[in-house]
């Protein structure tokens, strides 16, 4: 045991963080969870409480794993992964839209093991690395639009086409968190602003193509359209229902909330375990709970704020940021959402709500971070340090 927490590097707060969070999770998943049970009538609360433990172990050890790889071997590594995210991206949106009768639109299942997995999330780690990876080298260019077409906007505009048509959130997410990050890495902002605008453009242009001709679009567009719209004109849809539930539950917690495992909405409120756990939370810990569980997320950004700003090299730095800001900003978005901030969108509470692909690529991001604060990492002048028997290693140095 002692050999194992000699061998754990990186930011140790953000270690501390993680295991607070994860710890704490087991309370509302065993408690949300009995809408699992009774409900859907499938499994048990020990049952879900076992899946969930085993998700954070799994996940805990992709933590380890990743955060002993060196920072600068995730350059070689993003533009090995981006085709095969491609790939897994266009799979997933052409294969059937259900699984065991329920929409599967997002994921893809694994043969052989057979648990299903979400390729966008995946796609979003890989996307920020690369964008980091291609900022780090034009960083001491002057940076020519036309050239940046291919190479960088590209990439970007697959991904987001990819995942459009079943996931509008996650899509939105990664187009905000990309212009985030190339604004961060000195990116020109008129360029940005023309991305922006063409951004918008084609996303207008494409909802008014999946109104006219609905079955064009089968998959998932007709339920994030109408979660816009109801957000902006309440009515009664399946949306609304969420939502008003979700504020029902927050009411009830009240300042110091009912107490741990006596939500009684769980039992009405859809993806109670998931995408509206933060209302349970509220509900059975009150305010004080719903601040302290946000204040431990914006401890967390303020670690990868500090982590980013310690590392020696720019690609250490836009790494850092680019994988580990998304975490709190999906955090955020899904606080918004169960308090009627924001319209429904389907986004999990990283490493608190349930659901395996989420936890995972949460930890993956997590990983590269903690590599990222790694005192040990060579500075970008450095390259005694490079080991020419590697083939990674050297194309890492070579991009």
């Amino acid at each position: 045991m002692k050999e194992f927490f000699k061998n754990i590097k990186g930011d140790k707060t953000i270690w501390a963080v993680v295991a607070l969070l994860a710890l704490f999770s087991f309370l509302p998943v065993y408690s949300a969870s009995t809408n699992l049970v009774y409900v859907v009538g499938n499994g048990t609360n020990v049952g879900y409480l076992v899946k969930h433990g085993m998700l954070l172990i799994l996940g805990f050890g992709i933590i380890y794993g990743v955060h002993r790889i060196p920072t600068h071997f995730f350059k070689g590594l993003s533009i090995i992964a981006m085709p095969i995210v491609l790939l897994l991206l266009g799979y997933t949106l052409a294969q059937g839209t259900t699984i065991d009768g329920a929409n599967a639109s997002r994921w893809i299942r694994v043969p052989v093991v057979g648990f299903t997995f979400q390729t966008s999330n995946l796609a979003f780690v890989v996307l920020m690395i690369y964008v980091a990876r291609y900022l780090t080298k034009i960083k001491d260019k002057t940076i020519n639009f036309k050239e940046s077409i291919l190479p960088l906007w590209l990439p970007v505009f697959l991904v987001l086409v990819l995942i459009l048509p079943a996931n509008f959130s996650t899509a939105a997410i990664i187009f905000s968190m990309v212009l985030l990050l190339c604004f961060l890495g000195g990116y020109p902002i008129k360029y940005l602003l023309g991305i922006m605008g063409a951004g918008l453009l084609c996303l207008t242009l494409f909802v008014l193509t999946a109104k006219a001709v609905p079955d064009l679009f089968p998959n998932r567009v007709d339920t994030w359209i109408s979660r816009v719209e109801s957000f902006w004109e309440p009515g009664d849809g399946e949306a609304d229902y969420q939502i008003e539930k979700a504020k029902i539950a927050i009411a009830t917690g009240g300042i110091v909330g009912n107490g741990a495992g006596k939500s009684v909405m769980k039992n009405f409120l859809p993806q109670s375990s998931s995408d509206f756990i933060y209302a349970i939370i509220i509900e059975e810990y009150g305010l004080i709970g719903g601040f302290a569980l946000m204040f431990v997320y914006l401890l967390l950004l303020f670690r990868i704020v500090v982590v980013a700003n310690g590392n020696k090299t720019v690609f250490g730095k836009l790494l850092a940021v680019g994988v580990g800001l998304p975490i709190v900003f999906q955090a955020m978005i899904n606080m918004a959402v169960a308090v009627e901030l924001f319209p429904v969108t389907g986004q999990t509470l990283p490493l608190i709500s349930s659901g395996g692909t989420s936890i995972w690529m949460t930890c993956l991001a997590i990983g590269i971070v903690l590599s990222a604060s790694n005192k040990n990492t060579p500075s970008e002048g450095n390259t005694s340090k490079v080991d020419d028997t590697n083939p990674l290693e050297v194309l890492s140095g070579q991009l």
